[in-house]
């Protein structure tokens, strides 16, 4: 250590931070502390802090070639003038590090905003109060008490005005007064739409004309989902003015005035409030160059809070596109663009390498070896932090370029945009034309992220664009108008080969098809726990990727409480995609492919995810290629042990949660069955399982069994009182089913109910299991080509049973059913006939009828094959082999009525190679499906019988039968 340094640390009380080995020499570590109370003359030791963050800069800047620096902030505020700058300079070097951190047990605020005094009550009817602030300062954000507070707004209806070219007409009369305020041009419109937030100042209002500012209008009014035709409806609100001060709570700025307009509620007075009016765009801008990044620089345990973003009130406006870009210049459009390119245009494709991204408080670009740990990033106007992005998005005006960066356990809350957003979108972050450009190596972990895009709702709470090796792991994500996480961008349009439906719109009319892949590859997203999404927006999905990430594994997430919309989400261009191992509850769509045959979504993998509710939606098949393997759809709540251990592990990590994290459970409950299915005054036997997820010990455990009517239950095995942490404990039951049985299929269920404590806190659960007791078939025969149920009572027949579908058409190869039936029966002239008296509908087309088939147990193999079934949402089809897929249904014809449903008679008649399919009401009144057909492959004798499928990748469900007759 050179004597310069020596005496540079003893003067700043510098202490080894972790004790080394005797044989090592310590790394010199450097101690600089910093209070708002400090001086910025003095030495920046304990005893003698300086007062700013830049002197301390400075400090640090001469130490950081040879010593670890500590730079400890005590509590308190730091009211920044300007944004925080670090460059090159600022690195930890030569294997050195530069740690800014709050000091242990206190909480450093960095502050851009201004606290708001000086009260007084401007209007008394309405509660209004009015304070001082300096002009010129202008704010789109006001926090109180440490939460955002709404801008003066009104909602009105879209019929209430009527789009033009130049603004908007005013329809409803009541709007009329709009013309007399004063201030106009700080009106605004927000405009929510399908996944648009956009927003567009006014410039003037005139009589019944609102004339909008320019480009703001235009950018807004041409696109996809803009504020003229909206995709799916959404509210249109008119914003900031002081006469839509109506709702306490509410705020008006007048910066030429230099006015702050409060409307508190009854028995409010704001000089008792903390009352923050945010100055500053930006807090911290951590950026270098490509040549000499931003080097081992962490920052730990600090709060950044209050700024704005004031773009979207200039006459640029908010043209928002998707999570957070927007169109900033102007552009030719066409003399009619309001309504030609209101779903895109050629002229459009123009702005699409062009669009911004909202800038983050806090920025790093050009850096490596970056840590974000324990902060808190609340009350931010903007995104709260943004890695890599686009040049435009950076205050340094360099973009990208970021490397083995970590942000790990802080929070994001309150804020105006999203929590984080990684990469950029323009062409340098897909193919830079620097190698030193790319994003890669970010790790995100254990974070939680609530309660952001509050302002810019379009944005989902983690985005990251163009990267190459992100993990996105162990974090929550809750209470969002949009998505939860989302992975990508590009639309497919810039992976190799291009996109046909962006050659369609067209594109590559101004940027060229690329030959090689982008930097979107191997990005990982595991045990993140994702709710309360979708609060506004219906499209898009709780987890989402968007275009080609060769590589990417999304995995062992757990969502839930998304309006029930949709959980995995692939957008157009979404290829090579693992999904894997992901818990998605109460989803109206559980899995999503946006396929047609011009966008490239294809080559994705669904594999042994967990889903109690939603359709599947994936396009399998050439020429798209997605794959459905081991995907289960459980019943209510009752999840098997892995999905549970998934719910229990997503999120923060178990050792990390505190009062404001999720906590579920920390054990599983789960009863299974031997025999899943028995004959009337049979056995099997019931095993209850908990499973301790947690470390710790299980103790005061009871397990208890209730049983169905008719059933009756022995105890085999007692489970333990207490289960080790990652243990087990099993109770086990042997249960009869009744002797006797009235229908053909009777489904029991029975519930496992456990209580146990973990340490001093109480818990609960139950799980429960489905026995069916089936009447054996005394004169048919079965085969399931997955897992089903037969039973018969009398002349009544049941199907219990899954399956993907029966259909080989558009390059599908699904035959998966289950079917009772009468082997070669069928003779070249023969009628079948049944009545489908009952169809659980696990899907529109889930389907139940008659087959006549050469041998119905050879699936995929056997020709000769023909169903007609009903569904429970299209009616009844006739299907039918032709010669080009032997063993696979590929051709049909459907009922008119496509209201038909069961109970309904179907009948098959054959002559020779000659089929046609009819359905009645009442067995008597006969109505021909489609036209006579021809049997491919058919052999003299055929089997013929009644055939089901449930039409779903994990679910199963059940058709009855009665009245079946071959003749």
């Amino acid at each position: 250590m050179t004597a310069a340094l020596a005496a540079a640390v003893t003067a700043l009380a510098g202490t080894v931070l972790a004790a080394a080995p005797v044989q090592a020499s310590p790394t010199p570590v450097a101690r600089i502390v910093v209070a708002p109370a400090g001086d910025d003359r003095d030495t920046g030791t304990a005893d003698h802090p300086v007062a700013t963050i830049d002197r301390a800069q400075q400090l640090a800047r001469t130490l950081s070639a040879k010593a670890d620096v500590v730079v400890e902030l005590t509590g308190g505020t730091y009211r920044l003038s300007k944004p925080w700058k670090l460059t090159g300079e600022d690195s930890g070097r030569n294997g050195h590090t530069v740690t800014w951190r709050a000091l242990p047990g206190q909480t450093p605020v960095l502050s851009g905003g201004q606290r708001v005094t000086g009260w007084k009550l401007q209007d008394p009817t309405a509660n209004i109060y009015v304070a001082s602030v300096p002009k010129g300062v202008d704010s789109r954000q006001l926090y109180v008490d440490g939460a955002l507070a709404p801008r003066a707004s009104i909602a009105i209806s879209r019929s209430d005005v009527k789009v033009t070219p130049t603004g908007l007409t005013i329809v409803n009369p009541d709007l009329n007064y709009l013309a007399s305020l004063p201030r106009q041009d700080r009106i605004e419109v927000e405009s929510q739409n399908s996944f648009t937030d956009r927003f567009a100042p006014v410039q003037s209002i005139n009589g019944t004309t609102i004339t909008m500012q320019q480009p703001a209008w235009n950018n807004n009014n041409w696109g996809y989902d803009t504020i003229a035709s909206p995709f799916a409806g959404g509210s249109l609100l008119l914003e900031n003015s002081y006469s839509f001060l109506k709702t306490p709570g509410q705020w008006y700025l007048d910066p030429q005035a230099g006015q702050l307009f409060y409307k508190a509620a009854t028995g409010q007075d704001p000089a008792d409030s903390d009352i923050e009016l945010p100055r500053l765009t930006s807090l911290l801008q951590v950026s270098g160059s490509y040549t000499n990044p931003v080097r081992n620089v962490t920052f730990q345990g600090i709060r950044f809070a209050h700024t704005t973003w004031l773009e979207p009130g200039t006459s640029i406006g908010y043209a928002n596109q998707q999570n957070g870009t927007f169109i900033a210049s102007a552009y030719p459009q066409p003399a009619d663009f309001v309504t030609s390119c209101r779903s895109g245009c050629p002229q459009f494709e123009a702005t699409r390498n062009e669009w911004r991204q909202i800038p983050a408080a806090v920025q790093v670009s050009a850096a490596s070896g970056i840590t974000f740990s324990g902060n808190t990033f609340t009350d931010l106007g903007q995104v709260g932090l943004g890695i890599g992005n686009d040049a435009d998005a950076h205050g340094s005006g360099i973009g990208l370029g970021t490397s083995d960066i970590s942000v790990y356990h802080n929070t994001f809350t309150d804020n105006s945009g999203a929590g984080i957003v990684v990469g950029g979108v323009r062409p340098d972050a897909h193919h830079p034309s620097d190698p030193a450009m790319v994003n890669r190596d970010i790790s995100i972990t254990n974070n939680l992220v609530t309660r952001v895009a509050q302002d810019y709702k379009d944005m989902s709470g983690i985005l990251s664009t163009y990267v190459t090796h992100i993990v996105i792991e162990h974090n929550e994500v809750s209470d969002l108008a949009y998505d939860g996480i989302d992975v990508g961008w590009g639309w497919g349009a810039n992976d190799p080969g291009g996109s046909q439906d962006y050659k369609n719109r067209g594109l590559y009319n101004y940027q060229p098809v690329y030959t090689t892949p982008t930097t979107l590859s191997h990005n990982i997203v595991r045990y993140n726990l994702i709710h309360g999404t979708k609060k506004v927006f219906h499209d898009g999905g709780s987890l989402y990727n968007l275009s080609a990430s060769p590589g990417s594994v999304l995995s062992d997430n757990y969502i839930y409480d998304n309006r029930r919309t949709v959980g995995l989400y692939l957008d157009e261009g979404s290829r090579y995609v693992t999904l894997s191992h992901n818990v998605i509850q109460d989803a109206g769509v559980w899995a999503f492919t946006n396929a047609s045959g011009t966008n490239n979504t294809n080559d994705n993998t669904f594999t042994e995810n967990w889903y109690n509710s939603g359709v599947t939606q994936v396009a399998t098949g050439s020429p798209h290629n997605n794959a459905l393997n081991g995907n289960v759809q459980v019943s209510g709540g009752n999840w098997p042990l892995a999905a549970q251990r998934v719910m229990y592990e997503a999120g923060i990590e178990p050792r990390l949660r505190t009062g404001n994290d999720s906590r579920r459970a920390p054990a599983g409950v789960a009863l299974g069955a031997a025999n899943t299915s028995v004959h009337p005054g049979s056995s099997t036997t019931l095993t209850g399982t908990v499973q301790n997820f947690s470390t710790h010990t299980l103790s005061d455990l009871t397990l208890s069994l209730d049983l169905p009517s008719g059933w009756t239950a022995q105890e085999v095995t007692r489970p333990r009182t207490s289960v080790a942490g990652g243990g087990n404990a099993v109770a086990s039951w042997q249960v009869t089913a009744p002797s006797t049985m009235s229908r053909p299929i009777d489904s029991a269920t029975f519930t496992v109910k456990a209580s146990y404590r973990s340490g001093a806190a109480p818990y609960a659960a139950s799980a429960s299991a489905t026995v069916t007791q089936a009447g054996a078939l005394t004169a048919l025969k079965s085969y399931g080509s997955v897992p089903s149920v037969f039973g018969q009572a009398g002349d009544h027949y049941a199907i219990l049973t899954g399956g993907n579908d029966i259909w080989g058409g558009s390059g599908q190869r699904f035959d998966e059913y289950g079917a009772i039936y009468s082997p070669k029966a069928a003779g070249p002239n023969s009628t079948l006939t049944v009545q489908v008296t009952a169809q659980q509908a696990v899907d529109p087309w889930s389907k139940a009828g008659l087959v006549l088939r050469n041998d119905v147990s050879a699936p995929g193999e056997s020709q000769g094959y023909a169903v007609l079934v009903v569904t429970p949402g299209n009616g009844v089809s006739l299907q039918w082999q032709d010669s080009s897929t032997p063993g696979y249904l590929d051709q049909f014809a459907t009922s008119v009525d496509k209201t038909i449903k069961a109970p309904v008679w179907l009948r098959l008649i054959r002559h020779g190679d000659q089929v046609s399919g009819y359905y009645s009401a009442d067995g008597a009144a006969w109505t021909q499906v489609g036209s006579t057909v021809t049997l491919a492959g058919a052999t003299t004798t055929q089997d013929a019988g009644m055939i089901a499928t449930a039409h779903s990748a994990g679910a199963r469900g059940e058709a009855d039968f009665s009245d079946f007759d071959v003749s």
